[in-house]
């Protein structure tokens, strides 16, 4: 195989790596937002599960205070007491679980975002790798291309200065 062949070869074998680079990173920048479209899903989901409870919980509510207001009308200021007890247990209750969720879903979107970034080094990681290594390998092939350049140039000194002598 001659050296053009050689280099012919490695041009090659680089341009297929450098075709494929942009491919591999669309899908990555794909998967990412694929991932990013979940999870906005998901947060939408919670959200309007949670606003439903929360409307569901006041219509109960409003009909529970519909029923006591007509059954115990003599009894009104007692109820009242009760009911700010209540209501502020489950303010402290709702607010407890809300902090919980909140909780959880900043360690899960941390999670989900330390995860996304080692693996976005990790990729660097091979890219640069990758390249490195097909750096060196070019620079071999042409090191050795030119090694054996200044040998042939080497021998034709030789042989003029033969030619040279015989004259």
């Amino acid at each position: 195989m001659t050296t053009e062949e050689r280099l012919f070869k490695l041009e090659g074998i680089v341009e297929g790596v450098m075709a494929t680079l942009p491919e591999r990173i669309t899908s990555l920048e794909n998967r990412m937002d694929l991932l990013r479209q979940e999870l906005k899903g998901d947060i939408a989901g919670l959200r309007q599960e949670f606003k439903g409870e929360m409307a569901a919980l006041r219509q109960e509510f409003k009909g529970e205070m519909a029923a006591l207001r007509q059954e115990f009308k003599g009894e009104m200021a007692a109820l009242r007491q009760e009911l700010k007890a209540e209501m502020a247990a489950l303010e402290g209750r709702l607010g407890e679980q809300m902090a919980s969720l909140r909780q959880e879903l900043k360690a899960e979107m941390g999670s989900l975002e330390g995860r996304l970034g080692e693996q976005m080094a990790s990729l660097r990681q091979e890219l640069k790798g990758d390249m490195a290594s097909l750096r060196q390998e070019l620079k071999a092939d042409i090191n050795t291309a030119l090694n054996r350049l200044m040998l042939y140039f080497s021998a034709l000194a030789v042989l003029l200065a033969l030619l040279t002598l015989w004259r």
